[in-house]
């Protein structure tokens, strides 16, 4: 009732600021609502979000009980508005998924689970060092997974923000799992985004897709490892993954090969890609095979090169991030005995901040390319924009933004605005 009366105190506050510069014919200040005032506009949301999780079949009590002092979770609301900005370069992401200790670990943990794995991939037809490699990008093999009460950090999220329409179904979904599954929900434990257990899922999934590995009546993707493997089986085997076929590998791609073709939404049989010159990293032959494949450049025409089929497609249906993908495949490669990617990293290039990112989408489009929106986030649109560019001025069409062809799309953005 206190935060309540706080809330309804802000209010007027902002009432009477608004009579008070209005009899004076200024604009009034927009105030900052002190911490007191939104912990009481939460308290708000929690009590009339109430009726919305009644109405999708939650127990009065499982409600009142999981919601029962909860609070605005500063920090998770610090992560929603000013996520540190992702600028690490791919060579560097991958030094530590895919390092020598990460790898080393990724051994053991297989020796110690072999029976449950072969078990999972003989049902689910996806192979254990994919497993495995899952379990070591989302919680480094169970030693991390998020230390944030799950229930307090998904009602953060969906109280304000830019993900409420993604944090109030995941809250349902956590007081579904909680009534269902009969969990303490303030053991139930998340990252800042409602993430959880082994391999990082999220409410809504695990309510759809997640399994008893270990036939125990109980799902528990916290503790139980089985549990966590053949729920992450599940959801690879329901997205796609095509037993017995690779992800990918790395290739060489020949001089003067067209750089406009390699994407992952455009692909072509291994036969045409053998026939435009693509080998092996190791300069052979491509291996026959029925199967449609992309060519992916993680960092461009500078960097390595791998042709990827389905498999890899489905790995970014778990997480839609082409990096994360390359570091479940090649770490699972190197899990089962495989070498390291061979070409060498273009280290000396630096990635583009945001601010350089929307720098480049509106030269771009003071240019007269088609960028889609200006989000600061380069995406299939922009890539073409850049490939685009990179035709006309007779340069390696890789859609791959640097910092160098940044400022030259810049400069002569400047030039085109300047001219009479």
């Amino acid at each position: 009732m206190r935060g309540i009366v706080l809330f309804l105190a802000y209010v007027l506050s902002l009432a009477l600021i608004a009579v008070a510069y209005g009899a004076q014919g200024a604009t009034p200040p927009i105030p900052t609502p002190s911490p007191l005032a939104e912990d009481a506009a939460f308290a708000a949301f929690v009590q009339d979000f109430r009726a919305e999780a009644l109405k999708a079949g939650i127990a009065p009590e499982t409600y009142d009980a999981a919601t029962s002092g909860i609070e605005r979770n500063q920090r998770v609301a610090d992560h929603n508005l000013n996520q540190p900005e992702f600028v690490k370069p791919i060579w560097d992401y991958l030094d530590s998924a895919v390092s020598p200790r990460r790898v080393a670990d990724g051994r053991a943990v297989t020796i110690a689970n072999a029976p449950v794995l072969a078990q999972l991939s003989a049902k689910y037809g996806v192979p254990s060092e994919i497993l495995v490699s899952i379990w070591g990008n989302e919680s480094d093999y169970g030693r991390g997974g998020g230390g944030y009460k799950m229930i307090e950090a998904l009602a953060t999220l969906a109280y304000d923000g830019p993900r409420t329409d993604y944090a109030r179904p995941q809250l349902i979904a956590a007081l579904k799992m909680a009534e269902r599954e009969h969990y303490d929900p303030a053991g139930m434990t998340s990252s800042w985004a409602g993430a959880f257990g082994q391999t990082q899922f999220v409410p809504t999934t695990f309510l759809t897709q997640a399994v008893d590995g270990d036939g125990d009546g109980r799902i528990d993707l916290w503790r139980d490892v089985p549990d966590a493997l053949a729920s992450t089986a599940n959801v690879l085997a329901m997205a796609g993954w095509v037993k017995d076929k690779p992800w990918g590998y790395e290739v060489a791609l020949p001089p003067g090969f067209a750089f406009d073709d390699a994407d992952l939404d455009i692909t072509k049989a291994v036969a045409t890609w053998k026939k435009a010159g693509v080998k092996t990293a190791a300069g052979n032959e491509l291996p026959p095979s029925g199967d449609p494949a992309s060519i992916f450049l993680p960092a461009g025409a500078q960097g390595p090169a791998f042709l990827v089929f389905a498999n890899f497609k489905t790995v970014l249906k778990y997480n839609n991030a082409a990096s994360y993908a390359l570091a479940v495949c090649l770490l699972g490669d190197q899990l089962k005995g495989g070498s390291a990617v061979l070409a060498a990293w273009p280290r000396g290039l630096k990635p583009l901040s945001r601010d350089e990112r929307l720098a480049l989408q509106d030269s771009l489009v003071r240019l007269g390319f088609d960028v889609g929106k200006v989000d600061g986030m380069i995406g299939a649109k922009s890539r073409a924009a850049v490939r685009a560019w990179q035709k006309a001025h007779a340069e390696p069409a890789d859609g791959y933004a640097t910092q160098d062809l940044m400022t030259r799309i810049a400069v002569e953005a400047r030039v085109k605005v300047a001219a009479p």
